[in-house]
C-alpha cells in the first residue's frame, strides 16, 4: 500500500511538473508576436507631402492675408497661445552694426600696445642698422642681425608701450631703417 501512495505521490508530481512546463511554454507563445510590425516608407524628399484639408485651408487663406492682417493674426495667436515675443533673425545671421552709430556714442579705446616693424632700410647704413638691430633684441648676433635686416619687412618688437615703440623708431631711422609702427 505504502508503493501505491509512493506511486501515486511520484504521479501527481509528474502531472504537476508537466502542468507547469506546459504553461510556461504556452505563456511564452502568447506573449511573442506572431508577425513583425508592418513599416511604412516614408515618401521621398523631393515628393511633396500630403497635407490634411483642414491644414491646406488655413494655409490658402493665411496666404491672401495683407501684411497688416497678418501681424495681427500673429498678436492674437501670440496672445491665445502665451507664446512670449521672440526676436526676429535675419536669414542669414546677425548684421554687424553700422560702424559710424558705435563711433560716435562710444569713445575710440585706446590702443595699449604697439608693434614696430622695420620696413627697408637705406643700403648705405646697412652695416650701422645691423648693428643696432643687434643691441635692440636681446639675444640676436651679427649674423641673425644681418639675416633679420636683409629680410625686411620685419617686426623688430611687438606689444611694447607707446613710449617704447617711438624710442625704438626714432633709434632705427638714426641709423638709415624706415620703420612702421602700428
Amino acid at each position: 500500500m505504502q508503493n501505491a501512495r509512493t506511486v501515486l505521490r511520484h504521479l501527481r508530481n509528474i502531472k504537476t511538473s508537466y502542468s507547469r512546463v506546459a504553461l510556461s511554454q504556452n505563456a511564452g507563445v502568447e506573449s511573442a508576436p506572431s508577425a513583425p510590425p508592418k513599416l511604412t516608407i516614408p515618401p521621398p524628399s523631393d515628393v511633396e507631402k500630403p497635407v490634411s484639408p483642414k491644414i491646406d485651408k488655413l494655409a490658402a487663406e493665411i496666404s491672401q492675408l495683407n501684411l497688416l492682417e497678418v501681424s495681427e493674426l500673429s498678436s492674437v495667436l501670440k496672445k491665445r497661445l502665451n507664446l512670449p515675443d521672440a526676436p526676429v533673425m535675419p536669414m542669414g545671421g546677425f548684421a554687424p552694426a553700422p560702424a559710424a552709430a558705435d563711433e560716435e556714442e562710444a569713445p575710440k579705446a585706446v590702443k595699449s600696445s604697439f608693434t614696430v616693424k622695420l620696413m627697408k632700410f637705406d643700403e648705405k647704413q646697412k652695416v650701422p642698422l645691423i648693428k643696432e638691430i643687434k643691441n635692440l633684441i636681446e639675444g640676436m648676433n651679427l649674423v641673425q642681425a644681418k639675416k633679420f635686416v636683409e629680410g625686411a619687412p620685419a617686426v623688430i618688437k611687438a606689444d611694447i608701450p607707446k613710449e617704447e615703440a617711438d624710442k625704438l623708431k626714432e633709434a632705427v631711422e638714426k641709423v638709415g631703417g624706415v620703420v612702421e609702427v602700428d
